[in-house]
């Protein structure tokens, strides 16, 4: 055996359906409500196509007014995909890195979640809002405005390991209910602080008394909204969202983030035979970034693919212990862990279908 290293949450916000109209054609919403109801949509009368076998990543720019859920489906259909999934929402008011997994990469969406999250938002000062954003109603003001200065003192309270209170418009379960659906019939919801990690916290630009933008880089579970709730009460002027971007979501920046437009041409032109869907595609393993790799022989292959563990053994032993990712002959093969001199698979990979190109390939080597 021969080891190799590996290359180097907002949750959902308030309902959308009226910018959805805006910005989705309603053919596209049919495709989601046949979704939710576990059907393959036919449009203009034409013939149900088969789904097809499709594994990789794709790292959608979200627009805004399009929730993360309705663009999975569209990816899906564009694909014709089996299965499909993200790793982590992103409001419908919000653009950005939308990483959508298909076929066997849905198996490595927990890789991608607990990866560092990186957002630039922009805080309008003067309101504080019940849904911390713009859609919401206004339940406070102020004529203060905060000096880039006043904001800059403040910052360093705001990195690190902090308490977080969430929005009352968050996904966020009370008594089996969510947060927002509780906020949404007139109910006070009372959520309790919880513990989250901000590692950097930038003030970027003043706009102007009245905006600022700034970058966060932050672990899961962090809520920009509540950020600018908080720093809008300490320094007594009240803020909210107006602007949001995600720009990192774990392995994912925005050199591997493609326009909803760019995607459905380039599946235009595959339909036609001038391009192929594989050169929109990630390779599943893109998720596995932070994990070594571990090449195993075609007969150690075999033992693993049957879900039996593999000895090891000898002076080529690896001397890593933990969760490792399997590849055999330079192909994804298994997640497994390593203890006590033995390689035990958790999750084997089935990649037979649609991958990404080997050009995609070639990157993420």
């Amino acid at each position: 055996m021969i080891v190799t290293s590996a290359n180097t949450v907002i949750e959902p916000g308030i309902d959308d359906s009226a910018e959805l109209e805006k910005n989705i054609s309603s053919g596209a919403d049919r495709v989601e409500n046949h979704a939710r109801a576990g059907k393959q949509p036919r449009q203009n009368n034409q013939p149900r196509r088969d789904k097809r076998d499709v594994h990789g990543w794709v790292v959608l720019d979200k627009p805004i007014g399009m929730t993360s859920t309705h663009a999975v489906a569209v990816v899906k259909r564009l694909f014709q995909a089996k299965r499909a999934g993200h790793a982590g929402t992103l409001d419908p008011l919000a653009s950005g890195g939308l990483p959508i997994a298909l076929g066997e990469a849905t198996k490595t969406v927990p890789f991608v979640m607990d990866g560092r999250k990186r957002y630039r938002f922009t805080v309008a000062w003067g309101e504080e809002r019940d849904t911390d954003d713009t859609e919401g109603r206004v339940v406070r003001t102020s004529e203060s405005r905060p000096s880039a200065e006043a904001i800059c003192a403040l910052l360093p309270r705001f990195t690190g390991l902090i308490e977080q209170t969430p929005p009352q418009y968050s996904a966020i379960k009370v008594q089996g209910e969510r947060a927002y659906d509780l906020a949404r019939d007139g109910e006070v919801v009372e959520l309790k602080p919880r513990p989250v990690e901000i590692h950097q916290l930038t003030l970027v630009e003043q706009l102007d008394n009245s905006h600022s933008v700034f970058e966060a880089e932050c672990g899961k579970g962090t809520y920009v909204r509540a950020l600018a709730r908080d720093l809008g009460r300490i320094l007594g002027c009240f803020g909210h969202i107006c602007a949001l971007r995600r720009t990192l979501v774990g392995p994912f920046g925005e050199a591997d983030m493609i326009p909803l437009e760019q995607l459905q041409a380039l599946c235009d032109r595959a339909a036609s035979g001038e391009g192929s869907l594989a050169d929109a595609l990630m390779p599943v393993e893109t998720a596995l970034d932070d994990i070594p790799a571990l090449a195993v022989t075609r007969a150690d292959a075999a033992r693993l693919h049957r879900g039996q563990a593999v000895l090891l053994r000898g002076r080529d032993a690896p001397n890593c212990s933990g969760t490792v990712y399997v590849t055999v002959a330079g192909r994804l093969l298994a997640l497994a862990e390593i203890g006590n001199g033995e390689l035990i698979p958790k999750r084997v990979f089935n990649l037979n279908g649609l991958t990404a190109s080997p050009a995609r390939n070639n990157e993420s080597v």
